[in-house]
């Protein structure tokens, strides 16, 4: 009995000294979902990982910069660019989200269904939320675009509040304080925050779907254990949450 509980004993203090410390850059926009898939990873295999949210580009650029970390987890676009670059190497699709719509929880629901009906709540609201060209959001050059599409560039630049973007300075956050009276952001990023209502998705013509694609750092120092959270994020039930989130579109 004695030689078991030594036995258990050692096996315990191995697998502690073995287990990893995953240092992952991951998007803002799955931080709803990362923050109930990274705990169960954590008890199966005994790693830790420590996760930073950031808008996608401000991610790739702090990776440019020399920011340690073991794997990237960001718009398939930017992580496609750091692929080039030789600063990370493999590349594994994750989950996919549109732009969506969202007003403060309780106001009225005005119609964004159509471009013609988007185009009229748009000129009607007295602020409009959008993430800042210079925050690293991917959204900001893709919902500007929507409002030259639709005619109204310079009649809503004038009434726009920019999120400056990170965990702290989103869309939502501007919505849900009423500094913004309509936002339009990653919809699984608006979801996330319970004190909005997302009222609809862009209209299909005015559409951006990002892929959310995961990769290993070519600087990574736990390239094994960041392998097996990639695959841990793949899993059904992952995909299952996603979809959940906003983020299985």
């Amino acid at each position: 009995m004695r030689a078991i509980i030594v036995l258990a004993t050692l096996l315990i203090v191995t697998g502690t000294a073995n287990a990893a410390e995953i240092k992952a850059l991951i998007t803002t926009a799955m931080e709803g979902a990362i923050v109930e898939l990274v705990p169960p990873f954590e008890r199966a295999t005994g790693n830790k990982v420590t996760v930073s949210h950031d808008p996608s580009g401000r991610l790739a650029q702090r990776l440019r910069k020399g920011e340690p970390a073991d794997m990237i987890l960001i718009a398939s676009t930017e992580l496609d660019r750091l692929i080039a670059e030789k600063k990370v190497k493999d590349r594994t699709d994750v989950s996919r989200t549109g732009i969506g719509i969202a007003v403060k929880k309780g106001a009225p629901h005005p119609d964004v269904s159509t471009p013609d009906a988007l185009k009229r709540t748009l000129l009607a609201a007295k602020s409009v939320g959008q993430t800042s060209l210079s925050g690293g959001g991917i959204t900001a050059l893709a919902i500007q675009r929507v409002f030259s599409r639709l005619g109204i560039l310079e009649k809503v630049n004038t009434k726009i509040k920019f999120a400056k973007g990170g965990p702290n300075g989103r869309v939502s956050v501007l919505v849900a304080s009423g500094e913004a009276e309509i936002g339009l952001q990653q919809v699984s990023e608006l979801m996330s925050n319970p004190d909005v209502e997302v009222i609809g998705m862009l209209p299909d013509k005015l559409q951006q779907i990002t892929i959310n694609a995961a990769g290993i750092t070519t600087t990574a120092k736990e390239p094994d254990a960041a392998r097996a959270l990639i695959k841990h994020l793949t899993t059904p039930e992952a995909l299952a949450l996603y979809k959940m989130k906003g983020l299985g579109l």
